[in-house]
This record gives C-alpha cells, sequence and structure tokens, in this order.
C-alpha cells in the first residue's frame, strides 16, 4: 500500500465484516468521506458505505454512479484500516453528498 494515495470522494471496494447487529456488512462501494490531510498521514479513513437498496432518508443521498442509482448512507459512517479497501471503483463529486454530509454534523 506504500506510495498510494486515498482521496475524498473516491469510491473502494471495501470490507465491512465482520459488523455486530443492525450495521451494514459484507464487501461493498464505500466512499471515503475523511478529508486529505487526515487520509494522507493515518492509516485509517472515514467511509460511507453506498447501497442500490434501502430507505430513502434525507441523510441518504442519491447519485448516478457506474450507471445505476445509488445510496451514499452517511447515516453508516465508518472508521476502517486502509486495508479494508481494494479495488478503486470511481469517485462520486462532492457537489453531490458534501452538503448533506455538513448539515448531519451540523
Amino acid at each position: 500500500m506504500a506510495g498510494r494515495g486515498w482521496h475524498r470522494g473516491e469510491v473502494y471496494w471495501v470490507n465491512l465484516d465482520p459488523t455486530i447487529g443492525t450495521e451494514i456488512n459484507k464487501t461493498r462501494p464505500g466512499l471515503i468521506i475523511s478529508p486529505d490531510d487526515m487520509n494522507a498521514i493515518l492509516p485509517r479513513v472515514i467511509i460511507a458505505p453506498i447501497t442500490s437498496k434501502g430507505q430513502l432518508l434525507g441523510c441518504r443521498p442519491v447519485v448516478r454512479f457506474q450507471g445505476k442509482e445509488a445510496r451514499i448512507l452517511l447515516d453508516q459512517l465508518r472508521t476502517v484500516d486502509k486495508r479494508r479497501l481494494t479495488t478503486k471503483m470511481g469517485v462520486i463529486d462532492l457537489a453531490l453528498w458534501h452538503e448533506t454530509l455538513l448539515e448531519m454534523l451540523g
């Protein structure tokens, strides 16, 4: 993993197991929401899982990703070790989700 960069807005396959209770599980796309300065230094990132299913909620921005409708689960943020991230899938523009995140945390 040396020399690899992780940036806010990038989407990776993330292994979220093991989980407890109602936490979202299995390997699924995850959007990096942590800031780049943190991503550059720490061995972990903050991600929001992405799914094509689930309830429509104001805290779950709906975006088009890889040709499909997807929900960014900002209500299920997780800090994960970078070793849980595998293949980079793409990028989702901050303009589509960042304001919702700020509203949730404000």
